[in-house]
């Protein structure tokens, strides 16, 4: 595709039934349609058509080892996707949860394509809280794929501006319903009896899981479990910059054209050269994970030689964050000031340059 894709605003608030057919009929036709949730951006397709899946991976030049959330407009659609429907642990989950930033990976039904859930047996399928995206998956007729409408590996799109730069020249139709309210991604989890197993950290905290349903984390070494969610890449909602994730301040670190990303509880004295981002308060990680992904943009864009970046080391939305910058940094994670030196001298020392952004 190169023609630009067609961009529309629907008002959450006022949802226009016209331009919500129009877009719901796009996505029954399987052309690839960015449309807004809670969460993030989705690039979404139907997602029964294989053809329209295809789009989505070439248009995101995602691998097909990583499979797609199908979003649903409420449990009745779910079942169809779910063989047996949804089992009592899960249903009490949706009562919970649904609408909202949760993802429950189970067995799928024939109906559910083998591109959609990367060969395996199961599938993730979530029913977004955004009013604009439920309609269109309603109107639509069918459930909608809907990956990060990015492209693969890089950080993910809270604002339809963020679409626009990614996938612009390689989609159908952008729907605009303004920034996403919770910035990062739903949290993924199958089950083990009745228990729930984390697959992912996203807005929908662990302890808030806690108080419906026994909660663990997937085992490190699992890597099939590991494999059923997305975003499992250990480089994922990446800037072009180089970055390294830490748990510590600079310390004697290399001089140079650094930025430190932190947070504003706390002053940090910085090495020459080096420059201060905060990401916001500690106390307040709802609106750090907000404006998470547009502020990995800024930075970005500054084309700094090194993005250094400290991980919250929180709980609760903390783990999310924390696990998105550390797969923003490719998984370098220090925790001594000594380590941190060694890996921000190490980087600098195999940079190319000069980089072609730099004006």
């Amino acid at each position: 595709m190169t023609e630009s894709a067609r961009l529309i605003t629907i008002n959450p608030t006022s949802i226009d039934d016209a331009l919500v057919a129009e877009a719901g009929a796009a996505l029954a036709e399987g052309k690839l349609v960015a449309l807004p949730t809670e969460t993030v951006y989705g690039l979404g397709c139907n997602a029964l058509d294989p053809d329209a899946i295809a789009g989505v991976f070439e248009a995101k030049g995602r691998p097909a080892s990583d499979p797609l959330i199908v979003h649903v407009d409420g449990v009745g659609m779910a079942d169809t996707l779910i063989e047996g429907g949804l089992p009592t642990v899960a249903t009490r989950l949706a009562a919970a949860f649904w609408p909202g930033p949760l993802t429950m990976v189970l067995p799928k039904t024939e109906i559910v394509p083998d591109a959609i859930t990367s060969g395996g047996p199961t599938v993730g399928v979530r029913c977004p809280a955004h009013p604009v995206a439920r309609a269109l998956i309603t109107a639509s007729g069918v459930p909608v794929a809907a990956p990060s409408a990015n492209r693969f590996g890089r950080i993910s799109p809270t604002t339809a501006v963020h679409v626009v730069e990614e996938l612009g020249d390689r989609i159908d139709l952008i729907v605009d319903a303004g920034p996403a309210n919770h910035g990062v991604e739903s949290t993924v989890v199958t089950f083990e009896g009745d228990d729930a197993v984390i697959l992912r950290h996203g807005a929908l905290t662990a302890e808030a899981l806690a108080d419906h349903v026994a909660v663990r984390e997937v085992e490190e070494a699992d890597a099939e479990a590991r494999a059923a969610a997305p975003g499992h890449d250990l480089r994922h909602y990446s800037p072009r910059t180089p970055a390294i994730a830490t748990t510590t301040t600079p310390g004697d670190a290399t001089e140079g054209d650094i930025v430190y990303v932190a947070y504003d509880d706390r002053a940090i004295p910085l090495p020459s050269g080096w420059s201060f981002f905060s990401l916001g308060d500690r106390s307040d990680l709802e609106l750090v994970a907000r404006n998470l992904y547009a502020n990995l943009r800024r930075l970005d864009a500054a084309v700094h030689d090194l993005i250094v970046i400290e991980l919250t080391g929180a709980a609760g939305l903390g783990r999310a964050i924390d696990d998105r910058l550390t797969r923003a940094a490719s998984g370098i994670v220090t925790t001594t000031d000594i380590a941190l030196a060694r890996a921000v001298a190490e980087v600098l020392q195999a940079k190319p340059s000069p980089d072609p952004r730099r004006r």
